[in-house]
């Protein structure tokens, strides 16, 4: 399914508290991390989530920085990913995409944690615009509502701290 063919994100219904979140971005591409991070409030502020937004230096540094959160004194029930990596003439594309999903899925194993993934990896600037703008279908908002599905899925499960 492509983006255009999607449903349009919308912020799921939890029961409970309003889950805390910590949106980490690398804004890179600030034009298209800044459209990610705006689709991502609308569906946290749709959902009556409170949260906060962090700044790293690119995306091999958003695992380390959500890690980092969950050592820290405030508690987040959720983290959201955002980053863009556009392919260039080099092998860095594939490495740095390749490290930071991977640094992703494995900061959200071992930390047990709810994550939604909004880290582009495109081949042109226009892929990442499209999949950033404010038509609805935005990735930012996706990766929004995918933390909040997985707290949902965590309260259903007792898993929730």
């Amino acid at each position: 399914m492509s983006t255009a063919d999607a449903p349009l994100p919308k912020a799921p219904t939890l029961d409970g508290p309003a889950p805390r979140v910590l949106v980490v971005r690398a804004p890179y591409y600030t034009q298209i991390v800044d459209g990610l991070r705006d689709g991502a409030l609308r569906i946290l502020d749709e959902a009556g989530a409170s949260h906060a937004v962090l700044d790293v230096a690119g995306a091999l540094e958003l695992a380390a920085a959500i890690a980092f959160a969950e050592r820290g004194d405030r508690t987040f029930d959720a983290y959201i990913a955002l980053g863009c990596v556009v392919r260039g003439e080099t092998d860095h594309y594939d490495h740095v995409c390749r490290e930071a999903m991977a640094g992703l899925t494995r900061v959200t194993l071992d930390h047990n944690l709810c994550l939604g993934n909004g880290l582009l990896t495109v081949h042109t600037e226009a892929q990442a615009i499209e999949r950033s703008g404010a038509d609805g279908h935005n990735k930012g908002a996706e990766a929004a509502v995918a933390a909040l599905l997985q707290v949902r899925a965590a309260r259903q499960l007792g898993a929730m701290r």
